[in-house]
């Protein structure tokens, strides 16, 4: 077996794993969910995810970890920010793995400081402000972020988790009408533009 071979037996199994993973923590959550449990969705033995994961933690960060290759709104009709961003957040939560990850991040942010700690700096810090810098007032970025994100985590918790039926029933082009106006202005409002009487 030559050393090629090895490596992408390897990367396949890797990926079989964080697979599984994703499914098994999206489901069971951290705490019910099983090295046993997750080695047998990969059809492998435990002992192999302790190999390239170290133990559960381990595994659980290197399932999560996630680019949402966030669209670059420089390069966008400044009147379309809005609705770009809309879409984006419906595929990365409609779609796998996306949805897994961010479903289980999500729960697991309800309970677990370390995962809220994951998310400000692995989510909000590292992904989403970089996109918001690219369009109006840098020094007002984090204020214009933190709206986008409780808008955004907001209609994730209702759809995805509390999956409350009048939101769940939302076809996408509603949800871009409707949220979509609401995330473009806070991507090009500025604070002095606010009535503070």
């Amino acid at each position: 077996m030559t050393a090629e071979t090895t490596s992408r037996r390897s990367d396949a199994t890797r990926a079989a794993i964080l697979d599984a993973a994703r499914r098994r923590f999206a489901q069971d959550g951290f705490r019910k969910a099983t090295i046993r449990a997750i080695a047998a969705d990969a059809g492998i033995d435990p002992s192999m995810v302790m190999r390239y994961y170290g133990n559960k933690e381990g595994l659980f960060y290197a399932a999560l970890d996630i680019d949402l290759e966030l669209p670059d709104l420089g390069a966008v009709e400044e009147n379309s920010l809005g609705e770009v961003v809309v879409r984006r957040f419906l595929e990365l939560w409609e779609e796998p793995p996306g949805n897994e990850i961010l479903l289980t991040i999500l729960r697991s942010s309800m309970t677990d400081d370390t995962m809220v700690e994951h998310i400000r700096r692995r989510v909000f810090a590292e992904q989403l402000m970089p996109m918001v810098l690219r369009v109006g007032d840098p020094a007002d970025a984090p204020r214009r972020a933190g709206l986008m994100a409780s808008q955004v985590l907001g209609l994730a918790l209702c759809r995805y988790v509390l999956r409350l039926p009048p939101v769940v029933a939302l076809t996408h082009e509603q949800i871009a009408r409707d949220i979509g106006p609401t995330l473009q202005r806070y991507l090009a409002s500025r604070p002095d533009t606010y009535d503070l009487r």
